[in-house]
């Protein structure tokens, strides 16, 4: 499922009073699920065989998602340059498998829609693309950790 389809199902989520959205395309498929009625803007993209295990965890670290997302909205403000975020809830990844190069280093000179790093989200690999022209400052998430939607993950000046 292309990601701007994955966007545009979070944009009409966010614009409802829908607490969940499950979409299938042939064999791939999407839920997107509101954390609470208090917290509208936190989603969770959830695959079915994780859903058991993730319940429990996700109630008591509740607290650290919102903190992490304010942290993450005060360093946004201070990062210069393009900074280019994540378009979906995921894993960060610097290359397409552990034994290849990393998409992109620090101080290398990317074009648009060159491919920077993938989110994985329920077993899919989303190529993040380039928006805009320059030299990489920094990459501001490890290999292999968890974003949230919307987190800074790599600035372009």
């Amino acid at each position: 499922m292309d990601i701007r389809k994955v966007k545009k199902l979070i944009e009409l989520l966010e614009s409802s009073d829908v607490a969940e959205i499950e979409i299938k395309e042939g064999e791939e498929a999407v839920r997107i699920s509101r954390v609470s009625k208090s917290a509208p803007q936190q989603m969770h993209y959830m695959a079915p065989m994780q859903a058991p295990a993730a319940a429990p965890a996700a109630a008591p670290a509740a607290p650290a998602p919102a903190a992490a997302a304010a942290e993450s909205e005060a360093a946004s403000k201070k990062l210069r340059g393009n900074v280019i975020k994540s378009p979906m809830v995921g894993t960060f990844y610097r290359s397409p498998s552990p034994s290849s190069p990393v998409f992109v280093e620090v101080g290398q000179h990317v074009k648009v829609g060159d491919v920077i790093c993938i989110v994985e989200a329920m077993k899919m690999m989303n190529q993040i693309e380039a928006d805009h022209a320059g030299v990489v400052e920094a990459i501001l998430v490890a290999d292999g950790e968890p974003v949230e939607y919307d987190q800074p993950l790599i600035t372009i000046v």
